[in-house]
């Protein structure tokens, strides 16, 4: 039986603080159904930095819009040198207990998906199957004249071939994988073109200013129509992108539950907030429910730097 979300404040109103009791998301996943959505707070364990969470890189940094990408060849060079760098460490992230958990909980039949908000790639370098990257991933190249997508990997080789010799020091590597670098130390970086029609090439991501593909967003809302309930995990929410399936699901009445050290937007929606660290809490919910994180092998493998 479906439980409606207990709505005891309205928008307006205080958020409710969180609390530290595992049971209602043990209990979820207990009985199965469940819908997953990560934030970038799911990978900063696995030392990929949080925008908005405590240290978070969002005051510091201001990431590119796809506007300025698209209108700027010097924008796009100041991104291609910044991301470029920022790849050889991002590339190299390895998945940590937070995404071990959610592959097994899939494994164990407990998830009826994925939907991550996050680029990197990780929930399926653990294992996770049928992921709905929502933003896109940093993994993959598309041509904006063309549409040819490539891999990231093969680009960096040709970055690094044109590029010989570029090594400066990142003051700070940011969620989207880009380096602070100054205007000096991007120099004259070459921007590497499409191999098949030499057009202009951007990361398969989402960029501020950029709308998330309309078929995306739809596939994702029918997951939240088959799902039982929906598990937010490491999001603040500030964004509409993955706020809109939290209203979705509590205005369908399927309980929403959190898992965020701090206070988000869709707090208001949901039955429970876990102010804990994601990947002890999730690893100490797998073990309440007897489900080992590695139980089949599997390794936290991706196509790195």
């Amino acid at each position: 039986m479906r439980m409606r979300p207990t709505l005891s404040w309205t928008p307006g109103d205080d958020l409710p603080p969180g609390t530290t009791d595992p049971g209602p998301v043990t209990d979820a996943l207990s009985t199965g159904g469940v819908l997953v959505l990560s934030g970038a707070g799911m990978s900063t364990e696995s030392g990929i930095p949080d925008y908005r969470g405590e240290g978070g890189s969002l005051s510091r940094h201001t990431p590119m819009t796809y506007q300025e990408f698209t209108a700027d060849a010097q924008a796009r060079r100041r991104y291609w040198a910044r991301s470029h760098l920022g790849w050889r460490t991002f590339g190299r992230a390895r998945p940590n207990d937070g995404h071990r958990a959610v592959a097994a909980f899939g494994r164990h039949g407990r998830l009826s998906g994925v939907i991550t908000q996050n680029v990197d790639s990780l929930h399926q370098a653990a294992g996770s199957q049928d992921v709905v990257e929502l933003h896109g991933s940093l993994d993959r190249v598309v041509c904006l004249s063309c549409g040819t997508f490539s891999s990231r990997r093969e680009l960096a080789l040709r970055l690094d071939e044109i590029n010989a010799g570029f090594a400066p020091v990142a003051a700070e590597i940011n969620p989207d994988g880009d380096a602070d670098l100054t205007d000096e130390q991007v120099g004259d970086f070459r921007v590497a073109p499409c191999t098949v029609c030499g057009g202009i090439l951007k990361p398969d991501v989402v960029f501020f200013g950029e709308s998330v593909p309309p078929q995306r967003v739809e596939h994702c809302r029918a997951l939240v129509r088959e799902a039982a309930s929906l598990l937010v995990l490491g999001s603040s929410l500030t964004v509409l992108s993955g706020l809109r399936f939290v209203r979705q699901a509590a205005e369908a009445a399927k309980p929403v539950l959190i898992v965020n050290r701090d206070p988000t937007r869709g707090d208001r929606y949901a039955v429970t907030r876990l102010a804990l660290p994601l990947g002890t809490t999730l690893t100490a919910v797998a073990d309440r429910l007897g489900i080992p994180l590695d139980d089949d092998g599997v390794a936290g493998q991706r196509d790195g730097a």
